[in-house]
C-alpha cells in the first residue's frame, strides 16, 4: 500500500470514529457527557480547592449527609438579644440570618439619618459576578436608595476588563501579576482584591487607562485613589489627565499606601508608573466619599477558599482605609462537579476562610450567597443537577455555624429546574450553559438579592424603634426542645 492511500484510509477509519461517537453521544445516559459550550482558555480553577477535592471529598458516605439533613430539618433556631434587638427565630429550611446583620443595617440606619455618612461593602464572588454582573445591580440599588456615586475599588488588570461596562479600563500587557487563585506565597502580600501587580518592566513604560461607564450613579471616576503596598524603594508615577501630567512619587513605607490622583470626578486617565518595579500595586478606588460603595472582587474559577490565605494585617490596614460593613461571598460555580454529594470538606474550608474574614476585618457582617440552580443533562432531559441542593444545605450551614446571613439563591431564582426555565423563558435570563446569568438575568438575581438584605433591614428599624420605645423586639420567647441557641458575642459598631 503506497503512502497516499494509507493516509486516505486513516483519514477514513478517524472520520468514522468521530461519526460513531456524535451517534453514541445522543444515547448514552446520565451525566457523562453536557450541552454546555466550553472556551478551554478561560478554564480556572484555584489549587486550594484542587488540594480539597483530593484531599476530602470522598472521605465520607452519603448515609452522613442524609443524616444531617433529617437534623437540619428539625432544628428551630433562637437567636440570642444583640445590641437590645432579637429577630424572631427560624427554621433551618428557611434561615436567613439577619440578626448577624444588624451591625451593617445599624450602618444604613445611620446614613438614613446623615447622608454624608459612608456604608461599604466588598463583593467577593466567582464568574457568576465576572464583568460586575450582580454586582453592578445590587452597587445600583443601594446607591439609589442611599446616596453614593462610583464603582468602588478596581484592580490594575482584570479578565473581566473589556467585558465590564461599569468602568473602561485599559492596560499594557507587561504588568506581572500574581493571584491567590494559584500562588500560596506571593512576592508581597495580595492585596483585599486577592492580587498584586508589579511594574517589573524598566525598558518599556508599565501604564493603567481609566474611563468611566455608562451605569447609572457611576459616569464619572470619583476622586481617584492609587493602592499600593510596601516596597525597597522609592519609584513614580505620571497621571495624564487631558492635556495635563501630574508627577507624583510613590513612598511604600507602610503595609498599604495611597495616592490620590485628583480631587473631585474625573472622566477618565491614564497612569505611567516609572522606576516602580519593586513596588507591589493593588489597583484605584473610586467613590464620592458618602452615600453606599460596592467593590467588586470577582474571579473566574474561584471556590471562595483562597481567601483563607490573607495576610491579616495587610487586610486590616485595607479596612482602615476602606472601612468595610460587609462582606458578601457568593461562590459555588466552581465546587459543583467533582463527582460528590457530600461537601463536609468544602463546609470546613470555608469556615477557615470565614474565621480569617473576621480576623481580618473585625466586627464585619458576613453575608453567605449560595449557589444558583445548574441543570445538566439526565437521560436527554436537562434537570437540575443532582449536586446543587447538597452543595446549597453545607453553605447555609457554615452560614449558621459562623453567624452569617445567608441567601439562598437556588430557591430564591425558583428552586428545583429553574435554571431550564430561564435559559428556555423568552426572552432569555440564562445563557446555553446552564450555569450563568446573561445581563437580563443578572440585573433580576441584584434586585431579588437586594429585595431580601432589604427586608432584612426595613425588619431592623421596626425592632430598633420597639427598642427606643422600651418595648423590646420581642416580648416572649418560645422554648422548644430542638431549638438550637446561637449566641453573637459582640457587635463592633
Amino acid at each position: 500500500m503506497n503512502t497516499k492511500s494509507y493516509f486516505f484510509q486513516s483519514f477514513a477509519i478517524v472520520a468514522l470514529a468521530f461519526i460513531a461517537f456524535i451517534g453514541f453521544k445522543q444515547i448514552l445516559p446520565d451525566k457523562i457527557f453536557s450541552d454546555s459550550k466550553i472556551d478551554s482558555k478561560n478554564i480556572l480553577i484555584d489549587s486550594l480547592l484542587l488540594e480539597s477535592v483530593a484531599n476530602d471529598s470522598l472521605s465520607a458516605d452519603e448515609d452522613s449527609i442524609s443524616e444531617e439533613e433529617k437534623r437540619d430539618a428539625g432544628e428551630n433556631i433562637v437567636f440570642d438579644e444583640s445590641e437590645g434587638i432579637e429577630f424572631p427565630s427560624e427554621t433551618f429550611e428557611d434561615y436567613k440570618g439577619f440578626q448577624y446583620l444588624i451591625s451593617f443595617y445599624e450602618k444604613l440606619y445611620q446614613l438614613e439619618k446623615n447622608p454624608q455618612a459612608k456604608v461599604r461593602i466588598a463583593y467577593y464572588g466567582d464568574s457568576m459576578t465576572d464583568g460586575d454582573l450582580i454586582v453592578q445591580d445590587v452597587r445600583m440599588k443601594y446607591q439609589e436608595r442611599f446616596g453614593g456615586t462610583g464603582v468602588g475599588f478596581v484592580s490594575i488588570i482584570s479578565e473581566s476588563s473589556a467585558s465590564r461596562g461599569s468602568v473602561k479600563t485599559l492596560f499594557s500587557k507587561n504588568w506581572k501579576t500574581q493571584s491567590y487563585l494559584n500562588v500560596k506565597r506571593p512576592t508581597s502580600p495580595f492585596g483585599v482584591n486577592g492580587h498584586v501587580f508589579f511594574a517589573n518592566d524598566r525598558a518599556n513604560t508599565t501604564w493603567v487607562q481609566y474611563e468611566a461607564g455608562l451605569n447609572k450613579f457611576s459616569t464619572a471616576l470619583d476622586n481617584p485613589t492609587l493602592f499600593y503596598g510596601r516596597g525597597s524603594k522609592k519609584g513614580n508615577v505620571n497621571f495624564i489627565i487631558g492635556k495635563d501630567t501630574l508627577r507624583k512619587s510613590l513612598v511604600p513605607n507602610n503595609l498599604v499606601n495611597t495616592l490620590k490622583v485628583t480631587s473631585g470626578s474625573i472622566k477618565s486617565f491614564k497612569a505611567n508608573f516609572i522606576k516602580a518595579d519593586s513596588i507591589p500595586v493593588y489597583g484605584f478606588n473610586f467613590d464620592n466619599g458618602s452615600g453606599v460603595h460596592v467593590d467588586n472582587f470577582s474571579q473566574r474559577g474561584n471556590s471562595g477558599l483562597p481567601i483563607s490565605t490573607f495576610n491579616a494585617g495587610v487586610m486590616q490596614a485595607f479596612n482602615n482605609n476602606l472601612k468595610y460593613d460587609l462582606i458578601v461571598l457568593h461562590y459555588g460555580t466552581n465546587v459543583l462537579n467533582y463527582g460528590t454529594k457530600n461537601y463536609s470538606w468544602y463546609q470546613r474550608g470555608m469556615t477557615k476562610t470565614i474565621n480569617k474574614i473576621k480576623e481580618s476585618f473585625p466586627g464585619v457582617s458576613i453575608l453567605i450567597v449560595s449557589t444558583a440552580d445548574k441543570s445538566t443533562k439526565y437521560d436527554l432531559e436537562m434537570k437540575t443537577d443532582s449536586a446543587v441542593v447538597p452543595l446549597m444545605r453545607a453553605q447555609k450551614r457554615y452560614a449558621l455555624d459562623t453567624e452569617s446571613g445567608f441567601v439562598n439563591l437556588y430557591t430564591l431564582m425558583g428552586g428545583d429546574g429553574s435554571m431550564v426555565k430561564w435559559v428556555d423563558e423568552s426572552p432569555a435570563r440564562a445563557n446555553k450553559d446552564y450555569t450563568h446569568f446573561n445581563q437580563r438575568g443578572a440585573k433580576a438575581i441584584g434586585n431579588l438579592l437586594y429585595s431580601q438584605l432589604n427586608k432584612g433591614y426595613e425588619e431592623y428599624k421596626i425592632l430598633r424603634e420597639k427598642r427606643e420605645r422600651g418595648e423590646g423586639s420581642r416580648p416572649v420567647r418560645k422554648t422548644k426542645t430542638d431549638s438550637v441557641s446561637v449566641k453573637k458575642d459582640s457587635i463592633d459598631e
